[in-house]
This record gives C-alpha cells, structure tokens and sequence, in this order.
C-alpha cells in the first residue's frame, strides 16, 4: 500500500512553512494561492473585497478557490479584508474565526449594520490599476470580458 504525501513536509510560499493554522498550503495550488495572495496584499486597511472580485482580478478560478486559499493563507495575507457578496463575514467551520474576522475589520475602521453586514457600495476595494495588472501578468478586464478600467469599477 503506498502512502499519499500529506503535504506537512514540503515548503511553503515565500519560505514561511505554516498558515495561520500550522499547515502549508498544498504544493498544486501555491501558484494559484500565491496570485490570489498577491491582490489580496493589496487590499488596504478600511476596504474590502469580496470572493468573486478577488477571483475577477486573478481569473482562472472561482470564489470559492479564493475562500479555500483565504482559509490556508500565511499570517502576513490580510485575510479579514475578503468577505461575501452580501457584505458578509462567511461563517466558519470552527466558529470563532467568523468573529475574529469581524473583530479585526471593526479595528480597521468597518463598521457593519444591524444585519451584520458591510456598505459595499462605501468601503469596496476599487482594485488594482492596469499597470499592476500588465506589471504582474494579470488579465486585463477587458480580456475577461469585462469593461475597461475605468467602466469596470462601477460593476463592483
């Protein structure tokens, strides 16, 4: 019987060898992961973005693949600043890491309604300009489908 590579032994991104949890991430989604980690490093303090505009911005997967990458991420990924489409924290398996989250985005400055939910339309992370996007090899909107730039903003 041969035994599956639990993944504890191998390296992970930028020489940190845990997540948040003490697990790296698996070695075939570091690529991917690691571009996700990238446009989430950009995310400002008092903004957010939400899964499908994370998962937009690097194109090839989806927001859930985002959810798994934010769930796996190193401590220096400001995960907190990556909520749902309604404005949400996502609830968690282990429960508390939903109030972490909400706890961490009020200290940024978030503030959320009585429906525990975020102004979008107000704190909504714009997204990385274009030359980022030439500069680091991201799709451009436009080759997602989506509007130019400055047309692009209003859709998120």
């Amino acid at each position: 019987m041969q035994l599956r590579d639990n993944g504890m032994s191998r390296p992970s991104l930028r020489g940190a060898t845990s997540n948040r949890w003490g697990k790296p991430p698996p070695r075939e989604r570091e690529p991917l992961y690691a571009r996700i980690y990238a446009v989430v490093r950009l995310i400002p303090p008092g903004q957010v973005a939400t899964y499908g505009q994370i998962a937009a911005i690097v194109g090839g997967c989806t927001p859930r693949m985002v959810g798994y990458a934010m769930a796996a991420c190193l401590e220096d990924v400001p995960w907190q600043r990556v909520v749902n489409a309604q404005g949400k924290v996502s609830p968690r398996a282990d429960h508390w890491g939903a109030e972490v989250q909400r706890q961490r985005l009020i200290e940024e400055g978030i503030e959320f309604d009585a429906d525990h939910r975020i102004d979008l339309a107000r704190v909504r992370w714009r997204g990385p300009d274009r030359e980022w996007l030439i500069e680091h090899g991201y799709p451009l909107p436009e080759e997602r489908g989506l509007p130019p730039n400055d047309e692009q903003r209003t859709l998120w």
